[in-house]
């Protein structure tokens, strides 16, 4: 095999294929239950990131499925429109628009977002994910826990999670105590080296475990259906096409499905061309993939899995690194994986009835954990505050409003960086040695109006009497305000009695047009 051959390699992809299911499907649930949808609807998802995502893309490697990132989305979204089905017509638009950003080769844009505020989006995801698990993880399901920020009408995400706190049931809380610290211990232990048992695995395990015993050894502790997975087992045809839900059109006219829609577009578009970019550098074979086709992809399984009653999906970089490190070649591993998805919900949906909340919920506290991981903010504020500040700022109106909002805010935030480093910089380099009798300095291949200060102030604070020699000749664009303070100067240099020589600079004349 080529290392860009996409025929199916079975000794390679099909036992790692293995090892994508047995990571899929705890997320898949998971991330379904922190949405507030169905459960069912993590499943499809799945299913069409492996069936439809994977053949149209062009990465050998990432696999497509429900995203954590996008589980704030969602969550406020459902609970906003009130209705999944009215959700999932914002789902296909979000889709759609994926399309039309192929169309237009817009795959760059993720060059585009500063890393701060990409970070900042992830982290203030990262919290409310944690924030949301808590009642979750405690045996505490009294409501859906609001949206992307921490109000929720009257109440806030810290008072239902104070709510939650003081109706604690034993059983679930020590499922979740006992799967967290085996989560952030997992890469410690001889066990991580076993493929075939990855650690959201093992806590689903330990959670159909610890609940089948405690009838026996805690009969109070004993955890109840409205706490356990609850996947429909249709018995029929017509049972199964109804866990297929369906786009409520009606619901398109709404200006709050459309700003959803732009939402998840956006986003999980980030979210894919993030996880494209990382998978890329993990491949074995350094193959890599071409973003447009990527957000094809993606928009046509955002599009079928709305239609079909799936959640969003992104490219998912937990589930494509365990393909990775599973020894993957061929985007066959994520197909397979999708039919072993479809086939566990057909064949064992009562062993996955079985399954505590709060086992899935510790998988997506720890989710969270890494996704808002202190050490994030310590490394941007290590690097300054052009790069914590946008971090933080996008952090906090994410929390306070909501993800589209952040996400603007904290551009801003990082243009204006940006603009000021900018203003600072010269737009020329100097070339001659240190304490050199001539200055020279060469002028950069394009200088644009915002080097007009930085210039003016390196000119002012040359010493009266010096030699200067400004070289244009890499030049290719210049700005007709910058030309003009280099022109000008001739006078003021005559009268401070500066030797002032300009190598190739373009005359005013030519309005700074070189090429």
């Amino acid at each position: 095999m080529t290392t860009h051959s996409q025929q199916i390699d079975w000794k390679a992809d099909a036992p790692a294929s293995i090892v994508v299911f047995l990571v899929a499907l705890p997320l898949c649930l998971g991330i379904a239950l922190a949405s507030g949808a169905p459960l069912f609807a993590g499943v499809i998802a799945g299913v069409v990131g492996g069936l439809i995502v994977a053949p149209i893309s062009g990465s050998a490697l990432m696999v497509s499925g429900p995203a954590a990132g996008l589980t704030a989305i969602v969550l406020a979204a459902i609970t906003q429109l009130g209705d999944y089905r009215a959700f999932l017509v914002a789902v296909v638009i979000g889709g759609v628009l994926q399309i039309l950003f192929a169309a237009v080769r817009a795959g760059i844009i993720g060059y585009y977002f500063p890393s701060s505020v990409i970070k900042g989006m992830l982290s203030s995801i990262g919290i409310v994910l944690i924030l949301k698990q808590v009642p979750h993880a405690i045996g505490y399901d009294a409501s859906a826990m609001g949206g992307e920020s921490f109000a929720e009408g009257e109440a806030t995400t810290f008072s239902a999670v104070a709510d939650a706190l003081g109706a604690i049931q034993p059983g679930a809380a020590l499922i979740a105590a006992i799967s967290l610290v085996l989560l952030f211990a997992w890469p410690r232990t001889p066990l991580a080296k076993v493929k075939l048992l990855p650690a959201p695995l093992a806590v689903v395990l330990l959670g159909l475990a610890a609940n089948a015993l405690y009838p026996t050894l805690a009969p109070g502790w004993t955890i109840d259906a409205t706490h356990l997975v609850a996947l429909p087992i249709p018995t029929s045809g017509a049972e199964w096409a109804q866990q297929f839900a369906t786009p409520a059109w009606g619901a398109i006219t709404s200006p709050a499905v459309w700003r959803i829609a732009v939402t998840l577009g956006i986003v999980a578009s980030l979210e894919t061309l993030l996880s494209l970019e990382a998978t890329d550098k993990m491949d074995p074979y350094k193959r890599e993939a071409p973003p447009n086709r990527e957000l094809l992809a993606q928009g046509v399984g955002n599009t079928l899995s709305g239609l079909i009653g799936g959640l969003p999906l992104t490219g998912v970089i937990v589930r494509s690194a365990a393909n990775v490190s599973a020894g993957a070649k061929t985007r066959w591993s994520a197909i397979l994986h999708a039919v072993l998805l479809a086939g566990a919900v057909v064949a064992i949906p009562q062993l996955l009835n079985r399954i505590p909340l709060a086992a899935l919920a510790a998988i997506l506290l720890h989710t969270g954990w890494k996704l808002a991981h202190p050490s994030i903010g310590r490394a941007l504020w290590a690097q300054g505050r052009s790069q914590f500040i946008p971090y933080a700022i996008t952090i906090l109106v994410v929390l306070v409003t909501d993800l589209l909002v952040g996400i603007g805010v904290g551009m801003a935030v990082g243009i204006f960086f940006l603009l000021r480093d900018m203003l600072k910089a010269p737009p020329f380099t100097e070339v001659s040695p240190k304490g050199a009798v001539l200055r020279r300095f060469e002028l950069h291949p394009y200088v644009n109006f915002l080097n007009k200060g930085a210039l003016l102030s390196v000119l002012d604070d040359l010493p009266d009497g010096a030699s200067v020699e400004i070289d244009g000749r890499q030049v290719q664009r210049i700005d007709p305000d910058v030309l003009e303070v280099i022109h000008n100067f001739r006078e003021t240099a005559m009268i401070r009695g500066i030797d002032y020589q300009l190598v190739g600079v373009p005359a005013l004349s030519t309005g700074g047009n070189v090429h």
